[in-house]
């Protein structure tokens, strides 16, 4: 343990970096006295070794003479700053390298030290965890988005190499949200609102319960001042009225307590502003509602007593039911652990109580910085085991995102634990957040089962995918060697996991189709030009995929198939100079390709215009679309007026001969008024082999409506069938097809 106060004695020639940083103007108010790095250097000697803090205070002397002539926006000097983040790490307990790097974290990032640097001086552990906290300041960003995303991105799989990086980067935001004053309104509401999406999800990941609540309760203050005051004042008021209750509800709980022979600290506790204006603002509840709950921790010394003081609240006031959480045989996803139950209070106001041991309660507070904070050795507790499972979910979502802002949206997602626990047919208990549905579920069994579901029983019946899940329920999901992921799961799902699996999928299947594409329309350009792939000199393709700085031939497809390039220049620009400048020119006696033929399975890179909704039968045109592929419209579409001035953008197409696909297409029913007159329609639909899409209902004139349904037919001979089987209705009056 620590030695005696020589650990860190402070040398003649520091006393000038010491003083310097706390100055004092004649005629000026004496500022309170500021934590100096004396003040360090005496609360890490309760607990580090001599030589240990000896390398701290070597940190600092470094940090200072880095920082020299640097102040805050508030004046103040800037070695201040890194002092500050260092002491809120040591009453953590957090071991030297994490203090060193705490003193030293912005000396990459804001002067001209490089990591080479700090890894001779410090060694390389600190010279990561200080890069691992550092922005990427050597890049130009496009946007302030995508750099905030990217700095993210680079945090967080530091922090899954070494966690200390976060928890010098809390220390470090907690810190700047203290001291947020000196900057401009705009700026201190964006650090604000960074912080309650970002950072204090990430302390609450984490379990360092009390670390959360002051940066929430910061954030809040900054983000929204007013109401922030107005509620400050509504708390400090009704405090007053519910002492006389808490009084007695404490006695009561204490005096069962005694009969019970059991033994435990009753404390009474208050919900922190930021969660009471939470609760207020997502659950539309008046204050009275949210404050007027009395809140109590009783702390035990076993688990065993926790369930048998338990059951002796439940025998004093009368439990609400489905209100009762039990977190120690299911700890939370951040390791957390406690009994909670609501209780019918006296004058029938409700009684919240959680019931934990010293250990539980140690955690709860702390979370993962427990660890260091009661000296675990090298065991890991539970919130390091879970901190662990959700880094490794993190590098899951870092190597599925298709960017930096992608990733940053699905860990934010995955920061909000708010659980349910289902069951699988094995009994085995997974978590996920509330509102996650069964794909998310097979997601979080295993990535192949998600890819492959195509059905699923909860509880042993049958459900749409998209049903949401509840507490408890045995889910089972069945699979299907060919299936694969659906763009349309996009829609529901809400864990980062299943967002990023399928958008990974889908933008692999979209390149392979885009690749079978472009080669078609690469071919079908090269035919215009009566040149044969095989006559392309290999050396003038590579000479092309150089100029167009591409790495390979299916890159270049991809990109064609995009419409991201035109095949036709592409085409002109691989045909030798006399096939290039003739394009076009040659005899009318010369075989040229036909149209291109549009098979209805080239997948994500053909789409159907919803202006016009083309079906085969139709006369159609395809338009290069940047990103997207081509487009199909119908000839006599309004928009193509209009795209006609971009002719080189034009393909010519028509349909293939032999198509297995459905396509949606508008009609107008117009309708009397009568009672049933939609089910009625909607089964003839049915009745055809088609599906109603969409369907929207306008009433005209109280006796008539108009009815616009999109229906998936096969072609227009399909539709028509459709058309006049409604059409023979009595109830119908008039049925057309809506045309772009």
């Amino acid at each position: 343990m620590a030695g005696g106060p020589s650990a860190c004695r402070i040398p003649t020639d520091m006393a000038k970096v010491t003083t310097a940083a706390n100055p004092h103007h004649p005629g000026a108010t004496p500022a309170p006295p500021r934590f100096l790095i004396s003040d360090l250097c005496t609360l890490l000697e309760t607990y580090l070794e001599p030589e240990q803090v000896r390398d701290v205070y070597r940190a600092y002397l470094f940090s200072a003479e880095a920082h020299e002539g640097q102040n805050r926006l508030s004046g103040e000097p800037y070695i201040y700053h890194p002092l500050a983040v260092a002491r809120i790490l040591a009453e953590m307990h957090m071991d030297h390298q994490s203090l060193v790097a705490a003193l030293l974290h912005d000396v990459i990032e804001d002067t001209q030290t490089v990591k080479t640097q700090l890894a001779q001086e410090f060694g390389e552990g600190v010279a990561e965890l200080v890069d691992g906290v550092s922005k990427l300041t050597q890049i130009e960003f496009q946007s302030q988005a995508e750099a905030q995303a990217e700095n993210f991105r680079k945090m967080l799989l530091a922090m899954v190499r070494d966690i200390r990086v976060i928890l010098i980067k809390l220390a470090d935001r907690l810190h700047n949200m203290r001291t947020l004053g000196a900057l401009r309104p705009e700026r201190r509401r964006a650090i604000a609102r960074e912080t309650l999406e970002i950072y204090s999800p990430i302390a609450n990941r984490l379990g360092m319960n009390d670390l959360r609540m002051e940066l929430e309760n910061l954030g809040f203050a900054a983000l929204y001042p007013a109401r922030a005051r107005i509620l400050g004042e509504a708390v400090r008021k009704a405090r007053g009225n519910r002492k006389e209750i808490l009084s007695k509800v404490e006695t009561a709980i204490k005096r069962r307590l005694r009969q019970e022979n059991l033994s435990g600290e009753v404390i009474g506790r208050e919900k922190h502003l930021y969660s009471i204006y939470q609760k207020m603002h997502q659950k539309g509840l008046p204050f009275n509602e949210v404050f007027d709950v009395y809140a109590f921790r009783i702390i035990v010394d076993t688990v065993d007593s926790c369930y048998r003081v338990l059951g002796a609240m439940h025998n004093l006031y009368k439990p609400v039911p489905e209100h009762f959480k039990d977190y120690v045989a299911i700890p939370k996803s951040n390791g957390y652990q406690s009994l909670h139950t609501v209780l019918f209070g006296p004058y029938g106001v409700p009684i919240e109580i959680q019931i934990r041991t010293e250990d539980m309660d140690r955690v709860a507070e702390s979370g993962i910085a427990a660890h260091w904070l009661y000296k675990s050795g090298d065991e890991e507790g539970l919130p390091q085991v879970r901190a662990r499972e959700w880094l490794h979910g993190v590098l899951e979502l870092q190597k599925n995102a298709g960017d930096s802002l992608e990733f940053l949206e699905n860990v934010k997602i995955d920061l909000f634990p708010d659980e349910v626990y289902i069951f699988t047919p094995k009994g085995q208990i997974m978590k996920l957040p509330r509102g996650a549905t069964a794909v998310d579920f097979a997601y979080a069994v295993h990535t192949d089962i998600g890819k492959r579901c195509v059905a699923v029983k909860i509880d042993r019946r049958l459900a749409p995918l998209r049903t949401a899940l509840a507490n408890g329920q045995t889910v089972e999901i069945v699979t299907a060697p060919g299936a694969r992921p659906n763009p349309a799961w996009l829609s529901f799902v809400i864990t980062g996991k299943a967002r990023s699996n399928i958008r990974s999928y889908l933008k692999n299947l979209q390149r392979r189709e885009a690749v079978q594409l472009g080669r078609r329309l690469l071919d079908w350009a090269l035919a215009n030009l009566q040149l044969p792939v095989e006559d392309i000199p290999p050396a003038r393709l590579e000479e092309l995929l150089r100029e167009l700085g591409l790495p390979d031939l299916d890159a270049l497809l991809a990109e064609i198939g995009l419409g991201n390039r035109i095949a036709s220049l592409v085409a002109r620009r691989l045909a030798p100079a006399e096939k290039g400048e003739t394009a076009g020119a040659g005899p009318a006696d010369e075989p040229r390709p036909g149209p291109l033929a549009i098979r209805g399975s080239e997948g994500m890179v053909v789409t159907y215009a919803k202006c016009c909704h083309p079906i085969p039968g139709d006369s159609i045109l395809g338009f290069l679309s940047a990103g997207r592929g081509i487009v199909i419209h119908t000839g006599s579409c309004k928009n193509v007026a209009e795209f006609r001035k971009r002719p080189e953008k034009w393909i010519d197409v028509e349909w293939g001969r032999a198509i297995d696909a459905e396509f949606p297409v508008e009609v107008r029913v117009d309708v009397a008024n009568q009672r049933g007159v939609l089910a009625s329609v909607a089964a003839t639909v049915a009745g055809m082999g088609s599906n109603i899409e969409n369907v929207r209902m306008e009433e005209r004139d109280g006796m008539t409506s108009a009815m616009t349904l999109v229906i998936d037919v096969r072609d227009r001979r399909h539709l028509a069938r459709i058309m006049r089987r409604i059409r023979a209705m009595e109830s119908v009056m008039r049925i057309t097809r809506t045309r772009g």
